[in-house]
């Protein structure tokens, strides 16, 4: 694919994600949601391979069955009530449809399993954008809709995502089912204070698409697609392992950057009386943090084998100046938490 091609479907992602954004009526964002799928097609099966081709066919089928969910429930509702507007959903039908087809674009469960195949199928880069870019539309509509979708229904869906997103990720050698998962699971508390504190869920999501884009392009650096690739850390560039275990770990952990959003939620459903909820997350990201440290373990004690690339550690300029901004973003966000706050209230 030349350069001309690339740039006119990435232009085309940015249209699509803009203009759903930026609509008020639900003709127009659905348009967009359309061309946000179209664009990215052509970007998944640029590696003439059965597997991208499949994924292809996959996130297709599933994101077209969304789509349509989306525009039933939009018919629905104008029917009923005479009212196109996105902000307007007062049919409880139109609300479940409505809920049940953004909770499919997200990959939130249990509508999750496209998620992981997909993400298989795809090389590094396209999984970054599926990852990122493709979730910013459909999180935009959850926001703007949070007073009129089914709450017991997004909060029986964040729970679910958060325990099946973790349990999904034990002895997953895949990198990219890995980061699917984590993906799941992080959107699972994203949803949980969804109906409590938008800021927060924007905060969250904003954390997410910079560890996650982090994660991805350490893992194009590399050219790793599995654990076991992984694991022959002493031909790797030390550095770059270093910061790929800090980024990884920062997902969760303090003092480190992903802990920060975890910590508010937590502390924010403590105080809208919803206890039990948030020990249930706070326990199921107990089992995203074992198979981190599993495959922490992997990569720096268990016994590595020869290789033939015996000088692939010594990396490029452009490479350590990305090393130092992945570094700093993965260690830096927690302690600035008193100024995010105050800028958030």
């Amino acid at each position: 694919m030349n350069s001309y091609t690339m740039s006119f479907f990435l232009s085309s992602l940015s249209a699509g994600t803009i203009i759903t954004i930026s609509s008020y009526h639900w003709f127009l964002a659905w348009i967009g949601l359309e061309i946000n799928t179209m664009a990215i097609i052509p970007l998944m099966i640029k590696l003439h391979h059965p597997q991208a081709t499949e994924a292809q066919t996959k996130y297709f089928l599933t994101q077209a069955s969304a789509s349509a969910l989306i525009l039933f429930s939009s018919l629905i509702n104008a029917w009923t009530t005479g009212e196109w507007t996105i902000m307007e959903i007062q049919n409880p039908l139109s609300s479940i449809i409505i809920t049940t087809g953004l909770a499919i674009k997200l990959g939130l469960a249990p509508f999750h399993m496209w998620l992981p195949d997909v993400l298989q199928g795809l090389d590094m880069m396209t999984c970054l954008i599926l990852s990122t870019w493709q979730k910013i539309a459909p999180m935009a509509l959850i926001i703007q809709l949070n007073e009129c979708l089914n709450f017991e229904m997004l909060t029986i869906m964040a729970i679910l995502s958060t325990i099946l997103g973790g349990w999904g990720g034990l002895n997953q050698p895949q990198l990219r089912k890995i980061m699917a998962y984590s993906s799941i699971a992080h959107l699972g508390w994203m949803i949980m204070i969804l109906s409590f504190s938008t800021s927060l869920t924007l905060l969250n999501f904003m954390i997410y698409l910079t560890m996650t884009s982090l994660m991805f392009m350490t893992f194009f650096i590399i050219k790793s697609n599995n654990i076991n690739t992984m694991s022959i850390s002493w031909v790797k560039p030390p550095l770059l392992m270093a910061v790929l275990m800090t980024t990884l770990l920062s997902l969760g952990l303090p003092p480190l950057s992903g802990f920060m959003p975890k910590w508010l939620i937590i502390q924010e459903l403590v105080k809208q009386n919803m206890t039990t909820m948030a020990t249930i997350i706070a326990l199921s990201s107990l089992i995203s943090l074992f198979f981190n440290y599993d495959y922490h373990i992997q990569f720096h004690w268990l016994p590595t084998y020869p290789s033939n690339f015996s000088h692939s550690w010594r990396l490029k300029s452009q490479t350590l100046l990305l090393t130092s901004y992945i570094f700093m973003l993965s260690t830096m966000i927690l302690p600035m938490t008193p100024l995010m706050l105050n800028m958030m209230m």
